[in-house]
């Protein structure tokens, strides 16, 4: 059965979260709200964690997750990012959009799409998540709560909580989340691509 975290969107209490990031760090599976919708979030290094993402969402191996950063410090040792790609992206950071970029020997390669070698990341505006990885200390492995054969992302914490309690080990509530995705945005050929049109203003990129 999952824990149940109920906390303030702008002033998450600070022992709830830290209750929330032991989970992950011992291998457990979150849920959590961001400034786009619900997230499943783990451990980068958590294999376990990352099959049961890709059970409940009934994901292939060409999926490209992402890894949410706390800011460009923890974006910069996963990616490889030029100075033209790192502008584009810093006009439009915090916020809700996800890059696709050539990554780092330090993520984990069953994390990579495995013929581009590329991975997600985004640092989102998002005071929840911010005090998570805050507390974490480094990115958090995450990937949209959107349950096969339905086409709207989970965005309220009760019915997360009632349908995947037994499968996830937390759910994190702090009311009312934005109903979708990020936008999404190829840059791993140096060349902005918007690969899905979500919340964040796309209209730049294209």
């Amino acid at each position: 059965m999952a824990r149940f975290f109920d906390v303030h969107p702008h002033d998450p209490q600070p022992r709830a979260i830290a209750q929330a990031v032991n989970i992950v760090r011992d291998g457990g599976l979150i849920a959590y709200p961001t400034d786009s919708c619900y997230a499943l979030g783990a451990q980068m290094g958590n294999k376990e964690a990352l099959d049961r993402i890709r059970t409940i969402r009934h994901l292939d191996d060409k999926h490209h997750f992402t890894l949410v950063c706390r800011d460009f410090a923890q974006l910069g040792q996963l990616v490889n990012i030029g100075n033209d790609v790192f502008r584009s992206i810093k006009s439009v950071t915090p916020g809700s959009y996800t890059f696709i970029l050539p990554a780092t020997k330090e993520v984990p390669k069953r994390l990579l799409h495995p013929k581009k070698k590329t991975v997600g990341v985004r640092i989102p505006d998002n005071r929840v998540v911010q005090a998570l990885l805050a507390e974490l200390g480094e990115p958090l492995l995450s990937s949209t709560l959107l349950l096969p054969d339905e086409d709207e992302p989970l965005t309220v914490g009760w019915e997360i909580k009632e349908r995947l309690d037994h499968q996830v080990d937390a759910v994190i509530d702090a009311g009312d989340c934005g109903a979708e995705p990020t936008t999404v945005v190829d840059f791993s050929s140096g060349v902005a691509e918007v690969v899905r049109h979500g919340m964040g203003d796309a209209s730049r990129f294209e």
